[in-house]
């Protein structure tokens, strides 16, 4: 059974997986599932790239890959991001069970 969510998508070679950040939060969590994407706090300020290397550490250490297999690939600058997980094993449904909150 595959579950198919808007804010994450498997593509090839790995999943997709729009974000929603807030910057300079206390703590780096996942909030939820917000207007198809997955809604995070970022405890690093959005200067000189510091909340994208944020989130980029904390995917790969979630998702139990090397920092390397994360890319950013829309939304440098933004707040909304499309991020490529580049993984044989992850499938949407994995992404969903370690991020989301139970």
């Amino acid at each position: 059974m595959t579950i198919e969510s808007k804010w994450c998508s498997a593509i090839a070679g790995g999943v997709r997986i729009a974000v929603q950040i807030t910057p300079n939060a206390k703590k780096t969590e996942v909030i939820g599932v917000l207007d198809d994407a997955l809604k995070l706090k970022l405890a690093a300020q959005p200067i000189e790239g510091k909340a994208n290397e944020a989130l980029i550490k904390f995917l790969a250490g979630a998702l139990k890959v090397p920092k390397s297999a994360v890319t950013i690939t829309h939304g440098q600058t933004n707040k909304r991001k499309l991020v490529e997980v580049r993984s044989t094993s992850l499938t949407p449904a994995d992404v969903a069970k370690v991020l989301l909150p139970a």
